[in-house]
């Protein structure tokens, strides 16, 4: 599996035009990625897709369907704090 990826039926350009953010750019997996929200607080998830939007990340984790919203900390790190279960309603929110 490549590091960098996008959602299987979207082009960069589709992602770019939903979200409005022109620079939005499929980011590499390798990296943590932590859950702050409402369930299991401070649990890790494993990042299938990453998609950057300047300061903020949407994260599709492996085994799961939800689209997770967080900050792009300066190490590379994420933490999400959102949940979505639709890509475009995520990329909507931001």
């Amino acid at each position: 599996m490549a590091s960098e990826q996008l959602p299987a039926g979207w082009t960069l350009e589709e992602i770019r035009n939903v979200s409005g953010d022109r620079e939005a750019i499929a980011l590499g997996t390798d990296r943590d990625v932590t859950w702050q929200g409402w369930r299991a607080e401070g649990e890790r998830l494993v990042p299938q897709i990453v998609l950057g939007f300047h300061g903020l990340c949407l994260v599709k984790p492996v085994n799961d369907d939800d689209w997770y919203m967080g900050s792009l900390n300066d190490d590379g790190s994420v933490d999400c704090w959102s949940a979505y279960s639709d890509l475009y309603q995520a990329l909507r929110g931001l």
